[in-house]
This record gives C-alpha cells, structure tokens and sequence, in this order.
C-alpha cells in the first residue's frame, strides 16, 4: 500500500524548501539591490540628457533656487517690519502642492531608469543566478506536490538541490558524540 503524505509533512517540505532557498536568494537580491542602486543613479543622468530633460531640469533648479532665496528674503523683510512696527506677523510660506518641482521631475526619470536598470540587471550574472535560484525553488515545491510517497519525495528533492551544493537529508554521522560527564 503506498503511503501518502499528510497536509502537516506538505506544510514541513515547503517550510524547508524556503529555509534552504530563502538566505540564498535574499543574499542575490540584495547583491542585485546594491547594482541597482548604482546603475539607476547613471541611467537617471544619462536618460535626462538623452531626453532633453536635464535643460529643463537645470531651468528649474535655477528658478527653484531664485524663489528660495526669493521667500528667503521676503520672510526677513516681513519679520523686521513686524518686529519694527511692533505688528502680529500673519504670513506663513507653504509649498504649493499643485507645482510640479524638480524633485518630481528627477522622481519621474528614476522610475524610468529603474525599470531600465532591472532589465539590464537581468542580464548581468547576479541578475541570472537570482533567477535560477528562483526557478531551483519552484522545482523544489513542485517535486513536493507532485511527489508520490515520502521517500521519492526525499530522493528527488536531493536531486533538485544538490545544484546549489546542499543536501537535502543531513548526514549526522560525522557528529561526534558528546561525553557527559
């Protein structure tokens, strides 16, 4: 009679398939994070050029700067003759939310640029060992549901992860026993 596996040993397989899978993967992400960061910073320079966009955006650094020093030297103007004339200064500066700034501009061509970054980043190897690892973790999930018994189970999951120089079983016999005294 063959035996079945449980929902409980389903729930394990996948719980190891992650604790085997899960810190190789994080560490390529974040190894791919680092590039990216760095990638999209130079993409972002390039693309506004390509663009145009860095004119505009060197317009408006100018004119964001002129209006900075602008209210600047309004608030001081307005705080001496309050402080002058002994006068309640009601004049507040706020940003005025439906201008479009240069950080909204720069924000925009980042977005761009990321997603050109990610496609470039695919190519790169940190980019194809993230994927295959990913891949390698489907297959280890698939082998659990398509499993029939426990011990094919065990011996096809060695199979699938002996690719990234792990065991699926421990071997615990080169552990020293421990002498109590």
């Amino acid at each position: 009679m063959t035996k079945v596996m449980t929902k409980y040993q389903l729930e394990h397989y996948e719980k190891k398939i992650d604790r085997h899978f899960r810190p190789l993967i994080d560490s390529q992400e974040l190894l791919i994070k680092q590039y990216r960061t760095e990638a999209t910073n130079n993409v972002v320079k390039k693309l506004a050029k390509k663009m145009g966009a860095d004119k505009i955006l060197q317009q408006m650094k100018d004119a964001e700067e002129t209006m900075k020093a602008a209210q600047a030297s309004a608030k001081t103007f307005f705080e001496k003759v309050s402080k002058k004339d002994k006068k309640d200064l009601d004049y507040t500066f706020e940003r005025d939310h439906e201008r479009i700034s240069v950080s909204d501009c720069e924000d925009q061509l980042r977005t761009w640029a990321s997603d050109l970054v990610d496609l470039e980043l695919q190519q790169r190897p940190e980019g194809k060992q993230l994927k295959d690892l990913k891949d390698l973790r489907q297959k280890a999930m698939d082998t659990v549901f398509e499993s029939g018994t426990p011990d094919q189970l065990q011996l096809a999951l060695d199979k699938v992860v002996k690719h990234i120089g792990i065991t699926w079983a421990v071997d615990t016999s080169k552990i020293k026993a421990i002498a109590h005294n």
